[in-house]
C-alpha cells in the first residue's frame, strides 16, 4: 500500500518503504500528466492558437497523412507538462525533502519554490518578446529570393526549444544560491567578477535562438538582472543564516 503520509526527518524506511513512497509519487506525477494531457488534447485548437500565434496569422504546413495528428500530439504534451509542472516538483520535493534537516530545508525550500516560478517567467518572456523579435527577423530575411513555408514539425520544435532554454537560462538565481551556499563562492566575489559574468551571459544569449543582434540584446538584459538578483538573494540568505548560526553556537 502506498505512503499517503508525509515522511518526516527523523523516519528510519527500509528499502521497500523507500520503493513504495518512490512509487507513489510516480503514480501521482503520470495521473496528473495523463489527465492533463487528455484535458490540453480535448483543448487543442486553442493550444495551438496560442502556439501559432507569434507567426502573426500564418498556418504552419504539414508533408504528410499523420503529421497533423503527430504535431497536435506533440504540442498537446509540452502544454500538459507544462500545466502539470507545479504538481511534478512538488513530487520530487515532497519525496526528497525527508533527507535534509531543519536547518538544510531553510535554504531548499525557497530553492523549490523559486525555480518552477523562474521557469514560467523564462518561458512567458520567450513567447512575448523573444520569439517575435526572432521571426522578424527569420522569416524577413532574404525573403524576395526564397518561397518561405513554415513546417508545423519544425516550428513546434524551435518554439518548444525556445521557450525550454529561455526558461532554463532564467534559473541563474538558482544556481548563484546553491553556489553561495555549498561556499563555492561569496556575494562579495560575485560582485568583483560581475564584468566576466556580463561577458558570460552574453555568451550564454549568443547561443539561445535568435541570431540577430536585438534579439540577443533582448535576452542579455534579463539574464544580467537575474545575476544581480541571484546576489541579492544570497546575501539576504547569507544574513539570516548568520543569527541561526550564532544561537546554535550560543547553545
Amino acid at each position: 500500500m502506498a505512503r499517503l503520509t508525509p515522511v518526516r526527518h527523523d523516519d528510519r524506511l527500509t528499502v521497500v518503504g523507500h520503493l513504495e513512497e518512490l512509487r507513489f509519487r510516480l503514480v501521482v506525477s503520470l495521473s496528473t500528466f495523463g489527465a492533463a494531457l487528455a484535458l490540453c488534447f480535448w483543448q487543442n485548437r486553442r493550444i495551438l492558437e496560442i502556439v501559432n500565434a507569434p507567426l502573426g496569422g500564418r498556418r504552419p504546413a504539414t508533408f504528410g497523412v499523420a503529421e497533423p495528428f503527430t504535431a497536435t500530439l506533440t504540442v498537446a504534451a509540452y502544454a500538459a507538462l507544462a500545466l502539470s509542472l507545479p504538481v511534478l516538483l512538488y513530487q520530487v520535493y515532497a519525496y526528497v525533502l525527508p533527507a535534509f534537516s531543519p536547518s538544510e530545508r531553510h535554504v531548499a525550500f525557497p530553492l523549490f519554490a523559486l525555480a518552477p516560478l523562474l521557469f514560467v517567467a523564462g518561458a512567458s518572456f520567450a513567447y512575448l518578446v523573444v520569439l517575435p523579435a526572432a521571426l522578424r527577423f527569420l522569416l524577413h530575411f532574404n525573403q524576395q529570393q526564397f518561397d518561405v513555408q513554415i513546417r508545423a514539425r519544425d516550428w513546434y520544435g524551435f518554439f518548444g526549444l525556445t521557450v525550454l532554454t529561455t526558461g532554463v537560462a532564467f534559473q541563474v538565481p538558482v544556481g548563484i544560491l546553491v553556489a553561495t551556499q555549498l561556499g563555492l563562492t561569496t556575494p562579495a566575489q560575485l560582485r568583483r567578477r560581475r564584468r566576466h559574468a556580463i561577458v558570460i551571459c552574453a555568451c550564454v544569449a549568443a547561443v539561445l535562438p535568435g541570431v540577430d543582434a536585438i534579439t540577443m540584446l533582448l535576452e542579455l538584459i534579463p539574464l544580467v538582472a537575474l545575476y544581480e538578483l541571484g546576489i541579492v538573494l544570497s546575501a539576504l540568505f547569507a544574513r539570516s543564516a548568520q543569527p541561526a548560526a550564532e544561537g546554535n553556537l550560543g547553545a
